[in-house]
């Protein structure tokens, strides 16, 4: 269970649906080989890239803190991606949810669900409720230059 408070630390439960549909979808490429000759090198490459969710999906860890997501692997920061540069965030498929993008100021990121993807939507409702599924919005502007914000806009 996780908290609901938007100052408290959150780690993600992991979630092996992804990888293991990625192996499942290799396997099931074995079933191609009698009408396909190059069924088993795509049955092993993708069964291998399964393999290997599955290995970052027990290593990988996200944790929500109150100003920033950070990216373990087991002990160790990887990656610190404060909120205030974040742009924009979507889960991809709700159903199943498999790929989670979000775009910060200056790159843009796609990953595969390796975690609770109940638990993921949830910490970013409760952390960028202002983002959720929205196009990215323009930089806030001064009075000064809001005439050429408007000028663009009316020549789009």
């Amino acid at each position: 269970m996780i908290t609901r408070m938007a100052n408290a630390n959150t780690t993600l439960t992991p979630h092996y649906g992804v990888a293991l549909a990625v192996v499942g979808l290799g396997l099931a490429c074995l079933g191609l080989t009698p009408l396909w000759s190059r069924a088993l090198p795509l049955a092993a490459l993708i069964s291998l890239f399964g393999l290997f969710l599955v290995l970052q999906t027990a290593m990988l860890r996200l944790e929500f803190t109150a100003d920033a997501l950070l990216v373990r692997r087991l002990d160790t920061l990887l990656r610190r991606f404060p909120y205030d540069a974040w742009l924009a965030w979507r889960l991809f498929w709700p159903g199943a949810p498999a790929l989670f993008y979000f775009r910060e100021q200056g790159s843009i990121h796609l990953l595969p669900v390796l975690f609770s993807p109940r638990e993921l939507q949830e910490q970013l409702q409760l952390r960028l409720p202002h983002l959720s599924g929205n196009p990215p919005a323009p930089p806030s502007s001064s009075p000064a230059s809001a005439p050429a914000a408007d000028d663009g806009q009316s020549n789009a």
